[in-house]
């Protein structure tokens, strides 16, 4: 099995390890040597940690929060508490431990440490989407974009960086290029 990095942001891809929510959930972090392959494609560490059962529990926990507290600010809801709590939490643990050696930088750490670059990337990224109090035009929505993929199945979410802000898909191998190939076939069969 092979982790996609098409969010943009770390929490966004860490919210993706959870596939099709909608239709039929597919969980990319099955096992705590899943969660540790993760964390070290993700460059959140350079060595596999050795991660346990209530390690897995509590950092899907989390996933699962961030996955919320963005789906609340896409929706123009507030934040569940919650999961606020959840986030602020994880965040406030320490972040891997970086050593600088003749083989390069070495981020290490465990479940903790995982736990803090996730939420630390989630706070920002949604102080960045909430809404700000403008000097005369009251509220206004934050400088960064994000968007959930136009693929109906599929519950990823990415950071619209596009030019004009018209960014469809979490990535065009899995979704973008199905869904164009569906409407191509359409269009013949019409």
């Amino acid at each position: 099995m092979d982790f996609v990095f098409v969010g943009g942001n770390l929490a966004l891809d860490f919210a993706g390890t959870l596939k099709w929510r909608r239709t039929h959930p597919e969980e990319l972090l099955r096992t705590p040597g899943d969660l540790a392959r993760w964390s070290v494609e993700a460059g959140v560490l350079t060595r596999e940690p050795a991660l346990d059962g209530e390690d897995l529990r509590m950092l899907r926990g989390l996933r699962e929060a961030v996955y919320r507290l963005v789906a609340a600010a896409l929706d123009g809801r507030p934040w569940p508490g919650e999961d606020l709590g959840v986030l602020n939490r994880a965040a406030s643990a320490a972040p891997p431990r970086l050593t600088l050696g003749p083989g390069g930088l070495a981020r290490d750490g465990g479940a903790a440490e995982i736990g803090a670059e996730v939420a630390r990337s989630a706070a920002t990224l949604l102080a960045g989407m909430s809404p700000v109090m403008g000097p005369v035009m009251g509220p206004v929505m934050g400088s960064v974009r994000v968007r959930e993929c136009a693929r109906p199945e599929c519950t990823r979410l990415f950071v619209d960086r596009s030019r004009g802000g018209t960014r469809h898909w979490c990535g065009m191998e899995e979704c973008g290029n199905r869904v164009k190939a569906a409407n191509y076939r359409v269009r013949k069969k019409g």
